[in-house]
């Protein structure tokens, strides 16, 4: 990276004795050297003072052990894309918020009533694109791409609206060479003073934390509901799948990712989302993001994954679901020995290694319950049935289900009660379960609900 680019060290990120660190997703220890010590040091400041801490600052960033702070630029070698389709009040609420007239592409995809999107896009002075048939929003983002000659390129939904200083945090990200696109936060667009989970939670909601982006980690895609991209990174990997009504923002992160550019998750920019005004219809728009699954894993099946754990970790919490605390100990004082043969250093203590066994064996706990709520709602549901020790397994099913909900809560502090944000969780992973096994059936296939089991990764 960059000498004089400023860092931050990720919040999940250990330094334990002997310089070493751990942290990332997945979870790795990195082993410093006599020089990764002192760039470390110069790291730890806030800024890049070295090529050797260039280097470090790299592997960091690259491994989630650290981010960058980037600038604010002037962003104005960049391209506005907006696809619409029988929108026209939204379309004027979101060209009203992008203020860059002379660089904003209107794409109407086939609207019923086309002369209602030209007036719009007339009144903003922004340039139109028509198409007669509908073909998606790959297609309609594909046809205004294909002549876009700026550096960058941005693609937001009309159903979106962004701040001022959004294109300026964003575009700084591109200093760093290797970055193809960035993503900001996209949030539900408040109603009043409610307080109900529909209200506020979004639907492409990512969540606080910024990541790199990256399959199967802890941000795994970005939507292109707001995404800015390199144009350069688009002419590497070509633009948007149309085949993918749905999914196809996935996919083209996916391919960023794959071809070796960095993909970028900033929470610190906030884009406003219109979201669905009832229960139904969330659901609905949840069960045809969940229909996606089955095709990004036929083209992706190396990075298409809903379950990623440990192998003695997710012994641990099957022991607990079979009630047996027995094996349960044999998991956890297994998941603890694994953790410090890791650790490969005498001189890390057992506390640590102890510390970061609880982690882990909670993280896969959070884990499991989110991908069983997903896809085995009505079995968690009807292992509760009254039985034989019934208060005791209706105790750890709800444990399960409830944990990584709890979690979440507790990491994006929304304006809204524990209770009705569990429950809110759950039903949106039930419903977009429901997408995910109806996918599996139209194109014959059982990738989506595979789980995959791996290694800590120690580097030097």
């Amino acid at each position: 990276m960059p000498e004089g680019a400023a860092l931050v060290i990720d919040r999940g990120t250990r330094e334990l004795e002997g310089g070493r660190l751990v942290g990332g997703t997945p979870r790795r220890m990195l082993r410093l050297s006599a020089a990764g010590r002192t760039a470390w040091a110069d790291l730890r400041s806030g800024a890049i003072a070295s090529p050797s801490g260039g280097l470090l600052a790299r592997r960091l960033v690259d491994a989630g052990l650290a981010h960058p702070r980037p600038g604010t630029a002037v962003a104005t070698d960049v391209t506005v894309i907006v696809p619409v389709r029988d929108r026209a009040g939204q379309l004027d609420r979101c060209l009203g918020s992008l203020g860059l007239a002379d660089r904003v592409v209107v794409v109407d995809d086939g609207s019923a009533d086309p002369a209602a999107i030209g007036a719009v896009a007339r009144r903003h002075d922004a340039r139109l694109v028509r198409r007669d048939i509908c073909g998606g929003p790959a297609a309609a983002r594909n046809v205004a791409a294909e002549s876009v000659t700026t550096e960058l390129v941005a693609f937001v939904d009309s159903d979106c609206r962004v701040p001022s200083y959004w294109l300026a945090r964003l575009a700084g990200h591109f200093a760093d060479p290797a970055v193809g696109a960035v993503a900001p936060r996209v949030v539900s667009a408040r109603r009043g003073a409610s307080t109900r989970y529909r209200d506020r939670c979004g639907l492409l909601d990512l969540g606080p934390s910024e990541a790199r982006v990256q399959p199967l980690g802890v941000v795994g895609y970005v939507p292109t509901a707001a995404l800015v991209v390199r144009r350069a990174a688009l002419a590497d990997i070509g633009t948007f799948d149309e085949d993918l009504r749905y999914g196809e923002d996935v996919d083209l992160v996916w391919r960023l990712d794959a071809a070796g550019w960095r993909v970028r998750y900033d929470p610190a920019v906030e884009v406003w989302h219109d979201e669905p005004v009832d229960w139904p219809a969330r659901f609905a728009k949840r069960f045809r993001y969940g229909t996606a699954a089955a095709p990004l894993a036929d083209r992706h099946p190396h990075s298409s994954a809903h379950l990623v754990a440990s192998a003695w970790p997710t012994a641990f919490v099957a022991a607990a679901l079979a009630r047996r605390p027995r094996l349960m100990a044999m998991a956890a004082a297994a998941t603890f020995v694994s953790t410090r043969r890791a650790l490969q250093a005498a001189d890390v203590n057992e506390l640590s290694a102890a510390r970061l066994t609880g982690e882990s064996l909670a993280g896969t706990w959070r884990g499991v319950g989110r991908y069983a709520t997903q896809f085995a709602l009505p079995l968690l549901a009807a292992s509760t049935l009254p039985r034989a020790r019934g208060l005791r397994r209706v105790a750890v099913v709800a444990a399960l289900a409830v944990a990584s909900p709890i979690a979440e809560h507790r990491s994006r502090r929304p304006d809204v009660g524990l209770h009705r944000f569990v429950a809110g969780r759950i039903a949106d992973d039930a419903a977009y379960g429901a997408g995910v096994y109806a996918g599996c059936v139209k194109h014959r296939t059982l990738a989506p609900l595979k789980v995959v089991i791996r290694r800590r990764r120690s580097e030097s």
